[in-house]
């Protein structure tokens, strides 16, 4: 009875301790996820910022011609 009972509760205790580590893991690979994936978005919008400013430069030289003139 004795041995039964210790050995059940070592089972437990394994099946806790397994638990806890599953958990652990998945924490960590939802906080690992959500920083790359913000990294990855800022690098993203750092480039078409980037390209939005490339973008709308040769537009102001475009209109400071057009305006120049006149």
């Amino acid at each position: 009875g004795a041995a039964a009972a210790a050995a059940e509760e070592r089972s437990l205790y394994i099946m806790r301790v397994v638990q806890i580590a599953v958990m652990c893991v998945l924490a960590l690979t939802v906080v690992f996820g959500i920083f790359f994936l913000g990294c990855n978005l800022l690098i993203k919008s750092e480039g078409m910022i980037n390209f939005l400013v490339k973008d709308r430069r040769p537009s102001k030289e475009v209109e400071a011609v057009v305006v120049g003139p006149y």
